[in-house]
């Protein structure tokens, strides 16, 4: 039966580290300390082989509870398992694994909305900018930065793109700069390396 719990733990542990480059820009904010958002980045290169030990452990474990059990005379049929060996803590620790799995794919719901008033701004006065961003590897780093960046008076459009390893945002240059977008993403943990005009 320890055998079990230790399945159990590797699998919370696995699922955890499968997501925790996308938890931590969320605990970022949350916390107030947007700078350590791209601290676990260098996981997601990893993130597929742990999903894979997540769902190996997990079937294991499931496979132990699940098997016909040899009937030996000597025991006690009355015997109780703990909490801990029981089927509900193990469906538990599952659908944990699996929240903790999907986290990228729902992480924006975690962050404010960052909708913007309707502003009023002459045409010369709009730049829109690309700007080459390193560190972004899901949807929540995307997120990370889009919420910083907006925070900053005179943005008009802002989208960054871990796919694209890049933010584009419009904005009016008599309120903000580029220096400025480029210092709201590098307090997030991410690195905005280059720019280029659109």
């Amino acid at each position: 039966m320890k055998n079990n719990n230790r399945f159990l733990g590797a699998s919370i542990v696995s699922a955890i580290a499968a997501s925790l480059c996308c938890i931590t820009p969320v605990l970022a904010l949350i916390a107030g300390t947007s700078g350590m958002a791209a601290s676990f980045s260098w996981i997601e290169p990893f993130r597929p082989y742990l999903i894979a030990i997540t769902v190996i452990v997990l079937a294991f474990a499931w496979y132990q509870k699940l098997k016909p059990k040899k009937i030996d005379c000597d025991c006690d049929e009355d015997e109780k398992t703990s909490f801990f060996q029981s089927k509900l803590f193990l469906g538990l620790v599952t659908i944990f694994a699996i929240v903790m799995t999907l986290f990228p794919y729902y992480s924006e719901v975690f962050y404010p909305s960052s909708e913007k008033q309707l502003v009023l701004v002459e045409k010369q006065n709009i730049q829109k900018i690309t700007i080459k961003v390193e560190g972004m590897t899901c949807e929540a780093c995307e997120q990370s930065i889009n919420y910083s960046v907006n925070k900053l008076e005179g943005i008009i459009f802002m989208e960054a793109s871990y796919a694209n390893g890049n933010a584009i945002i419009e904005f009016d240059k008599t309120k903000t700069n580029t220096e400025y977008i480029k210092k709201a993403i590098n307090e997030t943990g991410y690195k905005a390396v280059s720019t280029k005009d659109n």
